[in-house]
């Protein structure tokens, strides 16, 4: 007898949890609107605020528009899958999911390494800094990591749609990831998990690479710097966007170049949520909090909200 090629998907999301669904429910729902606000707060104020009309900030509310659309892909599907204990949706929206999520962390991956170039250019070459990152060379950039991430995403989820899935539907997962959904398909999935594995060279590995030797041509830089002043207003450029840096490629490494063996299904979960909902949400903190030029824009769009008020 046939079988039938799986058609629906079913997340299990949180199975045990039920006597704290709705603390769960209630926590990430309010870090989702803490994310989406305080992105869209960025993005506001680098919009409005002729001072940070500079390309730092332009890859910032990139940086802010990949985090919202990771959470909004993730987040609204995690509530409801709390609320329910679990969701059925389509193999192709699952497919879709899995899109979206994948091209935004390729984006990021790519987006990263854009701004450590610029923070190298500003620091070691700041002579030449404006005529080399011109608004021109911004958008270009920019154009090109969207579409890089978006047509290497697409290669893989092509070559998933392609598998046969006949026997379980079920993943014990919040959302649909690469690993989880080729555990569900009955073909030999060696061959997309090397292209996985040739992807990850141009979207992660170079990146990285670039990110690493960009960052140690800015320290032999500022370590030539003659005053402390020096020293620390270049040391301030940096910090949020290596802090960032640390917090993605470290749990990006945790998730995906561990073997599948070696994690259990509550760690890659807790991983998980670590890069779909916490970091969305802590990298517009980790440079609000230690950028003085968005504290100073902040500062002085609330005061002329105080003032229009009275």
């Amino acid at each position: 007898m046939d079988q039938k090629n799986v058609t629906t998907i079913n997340l299990l999301g949180f199975p045990g949890l039920h006597d704290v669904k709705l603390l769960l429910f209630l926590l990430f729902l309010i870090t989702y609107f803490g994310t989406i606000t305080g992105n869209m707060l960025v993005i506001t104020l680098v919009s409005y605020s002729k001072n940070l009309h500079c390309p730092m900030y332009f890859f910032l509310t990139q940086l802010t528009m990949s985090d919202i659309i990771v959470t909004s892909d993730i987040v609204p599907t995690m509530l409801y899958i709390i609320l329910k204990d679990g969701i059925t949706m389509s193999l192709s929206q699952c497919i879709i999911q899995f899109y979206f999520f994948g091209s935004c962390e390729g984006f990021e991956c790519l987006l990263l390494t854009v701004m450590s170039y610029d923070r190298y250019l500003a620091i070691c070459n700041p002579l030449h800094y404006g005529s080399i990152m011109n608004p021109r060379v911004c958008r270009k950039s920019i154009v090109i990591c969207w579409l890089s991430s978006f047509l290497l995403t697409l290669i893989q989820a092509l070559n998933i749609s392609q598998l046969p899935f006949l026997e379980s539907n079920v993943i014990d997962h919040f959302f649909c990831d690469l690993d989880p959904i080729l555990q569900l398909s009955t073909s030999d999935i060696l061959a997309i998990q090397t292209l996985e594995m040739y992807l990850c060279i141009p979207v992660v590995l170079f990146p990285f690479l670039i990110i690493i030797i960009s960052y140690v041509y800015i320290v032999r830089t500022i370590l030539n710097i003659g005053s402390i002043t020096g020293w620390q207003k270049a040391f301030t450029t940096c910090t949020s966007h290596l802090i960032v840096v640390s917090i993605f490629f470290g749990t990006l490494s945790c998730m995906y170049f561990i073997p599948i063996k070696k994690k259990s299904v509550v760690k890659s979960k807790t991983i998980s949520l670590f890069y779909t909902v916490v970091t969305p949400l802590l990298n517009p903190t980790i440079y609000c909090l230690r950028n003085n030029d968005i504290r100073e824009a902040l500062r002085k769009k609330m005061s002329l909200l105080n003032w229009r008020c009275f």
